[in-house]
């Protein structure tokens, strides 16, 4: 089993705490890098964890603000066959302990409005037109989606909605 380390900024404690924590490999994002939207750090440990493996980090929240954005992190580390160990406060998503903590995220997301985590490519045009269609402005639809207001103009005057 490999430990990745993901820490959410490269200049603090966190990788040092994470190479304690047994971790073979540790990531961090640059320091101007926002949480959940543009990590690319994130998004290459995602990329290369495989079966089997672990993602360490020292708190659930490093993963994004939003309980919708950890159940994405979760979900691809689902797909990949990999699992989630949090130190502060320890929980792992292996046995009940993870399905108490993936129920628990899903009760939250069910009520909070933190768009989904997104890739820099932007968000699929058929989310950008089925949100204006409901109504949603362009820049609403840039704020939930984590995705620049050009692209969705982009989006929509490809689709020839806008």
């Amino acid at each position: 089993m490999l430990r990745i380390g993901y820490a959410q900024s490269s200049d603090g404690d966190d990788a040092e705490t994470l190479r304690r924590l047994g971790c073979h490999v540790v990531r961090a994002e640059e320091p101007d890098a926002p949480p959940g939207y543009d990590s690319a750090a994130l998004y290459s440990v995602l990329d290369f964890i495989g079966q089997g493996d672990q993602l360490v980090v020292t708190r659930l929240e490093h993963l994004g603000h939003g309980s919708r954005l950890v159940l994405d992190v979760l979900d691809k580390l689902e797909q990949r066959g990999a699992s989630l160990y949090v130190a502060e406060p320890p929980i792992s998503t292996e046995g009940e302990g993870g399905r108490a903590l993936r129920a628990a995220l899903e009760a939250v997301a069910a009520v909070d409005p933190q768009p989904l985590l997104r890739r820099r490519r932007g968000a699929p045009a058929r989310e950008i037109i089925e949100l204006q269609r409901a109504g949603v402005g362009p820049v609403e639809i840039a704020r939930r989606l984590g995705v620049s207001r050009m692209t969705v103009w982009r989006k929509l005057k490809s689709a020839h909605v806008a």
